[in-house]
């Protein structure tokens, strides 16, 4: 068992309050403690990081150079130490609190490795470099993310094991008993002269898509209520446990929208909602929507108190931090004050302690990751790849058809035509002429999706493809265009829009969404609404990952747990040379009122 989740198992059965507090040496109790005569004030500063995904260097692994964007950013946990580092040094480490707000072991090929290479999970395995970071800067708390299911579950306890502080899930419960399977919250005391010590409670939230999109993991083991429902469960029971400050780590943004549509009755980006409805919370570390908020303040709608939340831009690029002033007045501590603010990793250059502690494990990746599986012929790009048909994205779909194809040999379903669907998740991927490395192929496919296959017909297809369609912008036919504009319509991401492979379609982006897929054909012939296909998914989609319709509920053929990205250098190793004419094919264009748009 998890050292962290057997400790809070333990006390939960010696209290029976299933409570797991760590903090300083015991402090005199709060009667034994004579007033002040006058208030007295405390100032406390908690420290925040989200969406970490993997990343402990200002490293590009997919580019093999430092990374570098245009607004000049900087990322990775080594920048982070520095930051904590002079914030301790300028607040008094005993006043400051470090918090994460979930999705630490996946993103990198560094995080890859250590999941997949040269697993945390084996006998006599490695420490995980996340973990290792995290310790060494002196993480407090953190909270579970949907992203920490990627691996399955071993994985994901195993990670917890080695972290020496808890991951914190007070809504992710067991299936069948729903008790909490992490621990819900942590509480610390910070000591004040002259007077009681003042209580922080930290209660983390992960996120109740998990039940969606690692449904193959968590499914009949683990179940995911929503966030405003469990924080109005415990925030009250740490109030009355004494808690002067309660703090929410949430992996959820604060939105209020939901990529699931009503797949599961829960919110996803719940964080503003939990804020405005459950009293007692004073901040919120907000996580998963990967925005920078530096102060957003929510008025609780029960007792019209301020509630501060805070989201610093993901991958170890900002760290938000939480002022907060107390005062003691009346025999207790009461929260007079919390301001939100972010600092910048580009500021700082990255801590040699955490430089030396892996750098043997990030040689290991950077040797990994530059291996040469094959020779391509011409360089492919994904740079126009969200607005014009690119053989870059053919061959994900390419890799996915074959594979499928395989898989169904021999069954009942090995006559029906296969389909595949893949989307433009980087608008930077690039597999240059000549060599491919592993690395090419990694930045082509940026996430560990692995394959799925799901009958549909298609009629079900068409409305897949209208659905995806509603990624474009309206545009009118003698509208000028900006390529810029004609994408990501109501904010729909790259990674929610489907190339699908095996058809002919014309998407008019001067229509109406809904009514945008014209001249579908499948092999020369106007598509059989009533004709059965087999459509090659990632399980991300396959679970209802992006709201497309009818593929969740579509019936499963046949699924692997062997990750896209290793299917295709596989698949580029067999080949030897990778060659456009063995799986580019032009199967889709943007049109205005049946005129092409470029």
């Amino acid at each position: 068992m998890p050292l962290n989740r057997r400790k809070f198992l333990e006390k939960s059965a010696a209290t029976g309050a299933g409570v797991a507090i760590a903090g300083a040496a015991a402090a005199p109790a709060r009667a034994s403690v004579r007033p002040a005569r006058h208030p007295r004030r405390y100032s406390l500063t908690v420290m925040g990081t989200t969406d970490l995904h993997g990343h402990v260097f200002n490293w590009d692994y997919f580019k093999d150079a430092e990374y570098s964007d245009k607004a000049g950013n900087a990322m990775g946990l080594a920048r982070i130490s520095t930051l904590v580092d002079q914030v301790r040094k300028a607040k008094g480490r005993r006043n400051t609190l470090l918090l994460d707000a979930g999705d630490t072991i996946q993103g990198t090929p560094l995080a890859y490795y250590y999941a997949k290479v040269d697993p945390i999970t084996a006998k006599g395995g490695p420490v995980h470099p996340m973990a290792q970071a995290m310790n060494a800067i002196g993480y407090d708390a953190a909270a579970l993310g949907n992203h920490e299911f990627n691996y399955g579950i071993e994985t994901l306890r195993r990670f917890e094991d080695q972290l020496h502080f808890p991951l914190l899930g007070a809504n992710a419960v067991d299936a069948k008993t729903l008790k909490p399977a992490f621990p819900p919250y942590f509480i610390k005391k910070f000591h004040v002269p002259g007077a009681p010590p003042v209580k922080v409670a930290v209660l983390g939230l992960t996120n109740p898509g998990i039940a969606i999109w690692d449904k193959a993991y968590v499914q009949g083991k683990l179940a995911f209520p929503g966030l405003e429902e469990q924080a109005a469960k415990w925030v009250p029971k740490l109030k009355a446990m004494g808690a002067d400050v309660v703090v929410v780590s949430a992996h959820s943004g604060s939105s209020g929208t939901s990529s699931y549509g009503d797949q599961v009755p829960y919110v996803e980006n719940a964080a503003a909602n939990v804020a405005r409805q459950v009293p007692g919370i004073d901040a919120v570390l907000v996580g998963h929507a990967h925005v920078e908020i530096p102060e957003l303040k929510v008025v609780n709608e029960a007792t019209g108190k301020t509630v501060v939340l805070s989201e610093p831009l993901c991958y170890a690029e900002r760290l938000s931090l939480f002022d907060i002033e107390l005062v003691f007045s009346n025999g207790g501590w009461e929260v007079e004050s919390v301001a939100a603010s972010l600092l910048n990793s580009n500021t700082v250059a990255d801590d040699p302690k955490i430089t030396r502690l892996l750098k043997d494990e990030h040689a290991k990746v950077v040797a990994y990751v530059n291996q040469v599986v094959g020779t391509a012929t011409e360089t492919l790009t994904t740079v126009e790849a969200r607005y014009r048909d690119a053989p870059i994205i053919d061959l994900i779909t390419k890799v996915q058809e074959d594979v499928v194809k395989a898989a169904l040999a021999g069954t009942e379903y090995a006559s029906l035509p296969v389909l595949a669907q893949a989307s433009p998740f980087s608008r930077t991927s690039e597999i240059p002429a000549g060599d491919v490395t592993v690395r090419d192929l990694s930045g082509l496919y940026v996430y560990d999706n692995t394959l799925v296959a799901k009958l549909m017909t298609g009629a079900q297809i068409r409305a897949y493809l209208e659905y995806s369609a509603e990624y474009y912008v309206r545009t009118a036919a003698d509208a000028a265009v900006d390529v810029e504009k004609l994408t990501n319509a109501n904010g729909r991401p790259d990674y929610n829009y489907d190339y699908v492979s095996g058809l002919r379609y014309d998407i008019d982006v001067a229509q109406a969404a809904g009514s945008r897929i014209r001249n579908l054909t499948y092999d020369g012939a106007a598509l059989d609404d009533a004709a059965p296909f087999v459509l090659a998914v990632n399980n991300y989609r396959a679970n209802g990952g992006g709201a497309f319709p009818h593929v969740a509920s579509a019936k499963e053929l046949w699924s692997e747990s062997t990750e896209i990205r290793t299917r295709i250098a596989e698949w580029v190793t067999a080949k030897g040379v990778l060659d456009p004419k063995d799986f580019a094919s032009v199967d889709w264009k943007l049109t205005r009122d049946g005129t092409p748009v470029f």
